[in-house]
Formats: C-alpha cells, sequence, structure tokens
C-alpha cells in the first residue's frame, strides 16, 4: 500500500484572500497562511489553497469558455440547510440545476463551480 495521500488542492483567483475566507468559512478551516498572492486553509486532513492568477477568468459552467478546470463535491446531510449557509457566506447558486434533489451547484467567489450534495455517504 502506498503512502501518498491528498494534500492540498489549489484554486487559481484573482483575489486568494477573499475566496480563501469563503472556503475556511463554508468549511470550517482556518486559515494558517497567508500572503499577497497564496492563502492556505486547513481542513481535518487536507488543505485548501488560493492562488493569484494574472488576468484569471473565472469558469464558465457548464459548457462555456473558459471551461471549468475542477470542481468540488461536497456531502452534506440536508441540502436545504446547507444551501442556505452557502449562499449566506457568498455562493450563487448555478440557474442550471440538473438534478436538484440529489446535488445543486454552484459557484465560489472566483467563479468556481461546487456541489453540495446527499449522495455521498460517511
Amino acid at each position: 500500500m502506498t503512502n501518498i495521500r491528498l494534500g492540498s488542492v489549489s484554486l487559481d483567483c484573482a483575489d486568494p484572500k477573499i475566496l480563501a475566507s469563503f472556503w475556511a468559512e463554508l468549511l470550517g478551516g482556518e486559515i494558517v497562511f497567508t500572503s499577497d498572492d497564496f492563502v492556505a486553509v486547513k481542513l481535518d486532513g487536507v488543505w485548501i489553497s488560493t492562488v493569484r492568477v494574472d488576468n484569471y477568468e473565472s469558469p464558465d459552467w457548464p459548457d462555456g469558455s473558459p471551461p471549468k478546470q475542477i470542481h468540488l463535491d461536497l456531502a452534506v446531510d440536508d441540502l436545504d440547510v446547507a444551501e442556505h449557509e452557502a449562499l449566506r457566506i457568498g455562493a450563487v447558486k448555478s440557474e442550471n440545476q440538473p438534478e436538484p434533489d440529489r446535488w445543486r451547484v454552484y459557484f465560489d467567489p472566483a467563479g468556481h463551480p461546487f456541489c453540495l450534495t446527499n449522495q455521498i455517504p460517511d
């Protein structure tokens, strides 16, 4: 068995501090490093980092240009409760909702799509 594990997911953006604050609050993480170009959020077992990219363009989901490069699926028990919290701290709900009883699509402050889903078991 390998000793390799996922350590961090990095998200490109125009403003790392705003994006890191969003993810830290949504996922109950802690901002543990901050610079003008990079912010690290510590979560249980994995980190999310936000990285400044010059001339950043947010993805245009579901089929635009630029296309999505990554999205996160977040496991929740109650879609309505989780949606309320995500919207409260700055997420934007996508107009395109393929299966809203199973998962719902949102965008973080930098435009990255992510889903809240009740389909991932504990």
